[in-house]
């Protein structure tokens, strides 16, 4: 199943992403968090934490460095959040 959901989502960002300009707030972007999710912490929960970083990928955040935590959780990873608040 992981193999599965990497090679969806390598798909989207070979074929389909090139087509449309960069619009990913956050680094890494949000096709590669869920690639990383996915490896680290399985099909399902990563799909999960791929699918919540895309819901808050939006133009009212601020956006930066968000890598995927150690530990699932559908929340910005707040121990690399240095930007101003």
């Amino acid at each position: 199943m992981r193999k599965i959901l990497i090679a969806v989502v390598r798909f989207y960002q070979m074929g389909i992403s090139p087509l449309f300009p960069p619009s990913c707030r956050y680094y890494p972007t949000c096709s590669s968090y869920m690639i990383q999710a996915v490896q680290k912490h399985g099909a399902l929960l990563g799909l999960i934490m791929g699918v919540g970083r895309i819901l808050r990928c939006h133009p009212f955040v601020r956006g930066g460095y968000d890598p995927v935590p150690d530990h699932f959780t559908i929340f910005r990873n707040k121990q690399h959040d240095k930007s101003p608040k």
